[in-house]
């Protein structure tokens, strides 16, 4: 594994859909392309997965007959409509190379300390189904693979997106070598939550200042408790005041704040830590936006890079 490579990225992340439809595809190349453009990464600094994981990793978490309707297509209407993206060949492919690639983030992490993925965090994927734009648990899969392979690797995730990571909480609720902490705005997708082993809910509106106090208590005490061997984050940016499905009113210097508390215990710490980029939302229009926003999880990272 290439110990120049600091981030993972394909270009397989951005696929057609329906004209206006609401989820944000073009902001992976956009990302991509802001972070070569002001010179915060080289081409060579992206690093791609060598190959999509086998059906028998992807069981790993979701089911055969699943998989399969994920892969070669069947998904009933409704199905489909609770996931909110239209099946494609496309999009299966897609859906594999993201998950690929988050593990692959989990890998580099793992041999250099820090990495981040330009795409993931499918945490509303069940192990029967999707949900709200997430066909794949990326952070489970990685998770289960590596896990399989080392058996005491303990792995927190640190669930930031605005909404509780439900699928993940689901998939590892009888896992004590996973925990998973997710710190989401209560009154948000997903209607019902699921128990995480540390479930923080967040009321509408509440702001960098009292944020950032809270994630500054719980995260500490999560590690001390659980000392794991790799933190898989979701750093969704769609908590901030701009986004649509967010509600949480955090701004640009907030979620940097949250970023670098995350990135700066875990290296502290001596503790790998792999980054996905999580939630974020905006009208076509404004991607561009969207995508520079994310980027501050690329930033912040920099700083921490040997």
């Amino acid at each position: 594994m290439s110990s120049r490579a600091r981030f993972v990225y394909h270009p397989d992340y951005d696929i057609e859909l329906p004209a206006a439809h609401r989820f944000p595809m073009g902001k992976f190349r956009l990302l991509y392309e802001l972070l070569v453009r002001e010179g915060l990464a080289r081409p060579e600094d992206f690093l791609q997965p060598e190959r999509l994981l086998d059906r028998a990793d992807l069981e790993r978490v979701h089911s055969p007959r699943y998989v399969e309707q994920i892969l070669n297509g069947g998904l009933d209407p409704a199905a489909e409509r609770r996931i909110g993206l239209p099946w494609s060949p496309a999009l299966a492919r897609r859906t594999q190379v993201a998950v690929a690639a988050t593990l692959c983030t989990a890998r580099l992490a793992l041999a250099n300390g820090l990495a981040c993925n330009t795409a993931g965090g499918t945490h509303h994927a069940f192990p029967d189904y999707g949900s709200g734009f997430c066909l794949f648990n990326d952070l489970a899969v990685s998770a289960r693979v590596l896990r399989s392979e080392d058996p005491g690797l303990r792995i927190l995730i640190v669930d930031l997106d605005v909404h509780q990571g439900d699928g993940t909480a689901f998939i590892f609720q009888d896992e004590p070598g996973v925990f998973t902490f997710s710190m989401h705005c209560e009154k948000n997708f997903p209607g019902t939550k699921q128990s995480s082993d540390r479930d923080v809910g967040l009321p509408p509106g509440t702001g960098d200042g009292a944020y950032l106090e809270i994630l500054r208590e719980e995260l500490p005490a999560i590690l001390r408790g659980f000392a794991p061997g790799l933190i898989l984050y979701d750093a969704g940016v769609d908590p901030h005041a701009e986004d649509p499905l967010g509600h949480l009113e955090l701004s640009d210097a907030g979620l940097a704040a949250r970023d670098e508390f995350v990135i700066r215990t875990a290296r502290d710490a001596n503790i790998p830590i792999a980054g996905v980029i999580g939630g974020g939302y905006a009208p076509q229009k404004d991607l561009p936006r969207l995508a520079a926003r994310h980027s501050i999880l690329h930033r912040t990272a920099l700083k921490f890079f040997d």
